[in-house]
């Protein structure tokens, strides 16, 4: 199909050299598009998992025995199921198998917290789960909360190659608790094992517009939703995404770090990379030594991050002496880049012989992640880029949908073959999320801030709806500061994020306690136990200051931007 916008301003266009303004995308699912792949590619490695090579051959029967499978367990055309798993093969065979047979993968963080899982549950309708034995305990937690009709535990030790997997069980495995198998526990292996009962009408015959992938975001208010993402745009980001590249990207090894339940991850470095035949080697935790290890080790072509990765790697010595020539392209997104550590890791790959320059990117989960990038050819200090190809961007005053001139500031709005169906259950924010413009075609108010120059490049100048990005995570601060005044102890709170070196914000809280209570080093632990509780662990606050009030606003809000020009003056 062809996604075109004749009526609309594109002075980005004569930028992209060599890349085309516009793409022809698949009228298929995404697992049509990705085992048409595979019938291409055979014994090429579709993803490495710990040194294990995957070909597209194997990958292909592992994604129709896991469809196979769920439509044994009973799960049917346009059910959501909950994939509460890392960076490992099963997640990316539960992506496309539950896809195959029409049904929905929603995809959430591990760390979570128990009621965090409940409430990702109870918002996409899900009553089945997948994830790893070490999550086992908690969605036992989880199920004091809300029932479980089937709960799908796999091992990391089942996709490991002998003496690794015996490794696993032994030193790792065999200390988390012991898992119940019966009632509604389903081990991985018993679960493929259903797979023999089923021959065939197991496909569906799903509309590639329809919902393919639940993702979890904060929208424009902060308030945790589910964003419904069809397979059009996963595979018209891949396709966009290959054409942006401008280098070989079949073949080429994607270092896959950003994670699963992340659009960046899922998109990006999983999808894409499915989608032009390239290899995801698969990152299940990150830590900054053993990602180095993986550079050096397997010499990929691409690795994409969040500005957290990029400073982790500049400050610390494990890549001295690496040589980075086999990169391709070096992407970053999830947060902004500023000028300095962008200037920091260039003169790092020039120094590591690579002939490739650090491209910022920006985009939304609305549009399941990057929409915009820096082009091969030309950049801009302080810019994430122009737009993908049928990509459409403008500049909105806030608040309306009235474009504003080149130059001037206002809300950034965009639509194109990636913007999201919609929020499930949200009728008056994708209402005023995705708003029809004068001009006929429904626009994806995205909440931040920026401006375009005449030439079509995007520069990002802060976010309008109230949100904390650390490490790449966002964080919705009214969240946490629900959470933080459910303990007996703090009359009220006021979340802000403040500038960090290496997160490049970090999560700081600020306390009135009610009457009775005084500050103490026991009491903060308890208000941090209490957090941990309902919080993942990348949204716990850093530091907790009490104070005897917080600045108001004339109409007695807290003023949370006048705590914020106090910490980062």
């Amino acid at each position: 199909m062809k996604y075109r916008l004749d009526n609309v301003t594109t002075p980005w266009l004569d930028s992209y050299g060599e890349v085309p303004a516009n793409l022809d995308y698949h009228e298929k699912t995404m697992s049509e598009v990705v085992l048409e792949t595979a019938a291409k590619e055979g014994d090429f490695p579709a993803l490495t998992f710990m040194g294990r090579k995957i070909s597209y051959s194997q990958m292909a029967k592992n994604i129709d025995l896991v469809a196979r499978a769920f439509y044994a367990a009973g799960v049917r055309e346009k059910q959501r199921v909950l994939v509460c798993l890392p960076n490992v093969p099963q997640a990316i065979y539960c992506l496309y198998g539950l896809n195959r047979i029409g049904a929905v993968a929603s995809m959430v963080h591990p760390l979570s917290a128990e009621a965090e899982l409940a409430f990702f549950m109870d918002e996409a309708g899900c009553d089945i789960a997948v994830t790893l034995d070490q999550f086992y305990a908690k969605f036992r937690e989880v199920e004091k909360i809300r029932p479980i009709s089937k709960l799908i535990i796999a091992r990391v030790s089942e996709e490991l190659p002998f003496p690794l997997s015996l490794g696993q069980k032994l030193l790792t495995e065999r200390k988390f608790p012991k898992i119940a198998t019966e009632g509604n526990v389903i081990l991985w292996k018993d679960l493929l094992k259903g797979a023999e009962s089923v021959k065939d009408g197991y496909v569906a015959k799903k509309d590639f517009r329809t919902e393919a992938v639940v993702l979890f975001s904060g929208g424009t208010t902060g308030t945790t939703k589910g964003i419904m993402l069809s397979d059009l745009n996963f595979n018209a980001l891949g396709q966009q995404t290959g054409a942006m590249a401008n280098f070989e990207t079949h073949h080429a090894k994607m270092l896959a770090a950003m994670p699963v339940f992340h659009g960046f991850g899922l998109g990006v470095c999983i999808h894409t990379m499915m989608v032009v035949g390239g290899t995801a080697i698969l990152v299940p935790r990150f830590n900054v030594k053993s990602y180095a290890n993986l550079i050096k080790t397997t010499r990929p072509n691409v690795i994409a991050g969040v500005p957290t990765l990029f400073e982790a790697i500049t400050r610390n010595k494990y890549l001295d002496g690496a040589d980075l020539s086999c990169l391709r392209g070096v992407f970053s997104g999830g947060d902004s880049l500023t000028i300095e550590l962008k200037k920091k890791f260039d003169q790092f790959l020039s120094d590591h012989n690579a002939g490739v320059r650090v491209r910022e990117g920006y985009g939304t989960t609305e549009c399941v992640t990057a929409s915009c990038l820096t082009p091969y050819n030309k950049e801009k200090e302080g810019s994430i880029g122009i737009p993908y190809p049928d990509t459409y961007y403008k500049i909105c005053k806030p608040g309306t949908c009235e474009e504003l001139p080149y130059g001037e500031e206002g809300e950034i709005c965009l639509t194109g073959p990636s913007m999201m169906l919609g929020y499930i259950n949200h009728e008056q924010e994708n209402a005023e999320t995705l708003r029809r413009h004068d001009d006929g075609h429904t626009w994806l108010h995205t909440g931040d801030l920026g401006m375009m120059d005449s030439e079509g490049f995007i520069y990002f100048r802060q976010r309008i709806k109230r949100m904390i990005v650390t490490s790449g995570y966002n964080v919705y601060p009214s969240q946490i500061e629900n959470i933080l005044e459910g303990h007996p102890a703090v009359q009220r709170s006021c979340v802000i994020g403040v500038r960090d070196p290496y997160k490049m914000h970090r999560v700081k809280a600020f306390l009135v306690l009610r009457d009775g209570y005084k500050d103490s080093e026991e009491l903060r632990g308890s208000i941090l136990e209490h957090c941990r509780k309902h919080i993942a662990k990348y949204a716990l606050p850093t530091e907790i200051e009490v104070r005897d009030n917080l600045p108001t606003t004339l109409v007695g809000k807290v003023a949370y931007t006048k705590l914020e020009a106090e910490e980062n003056e």
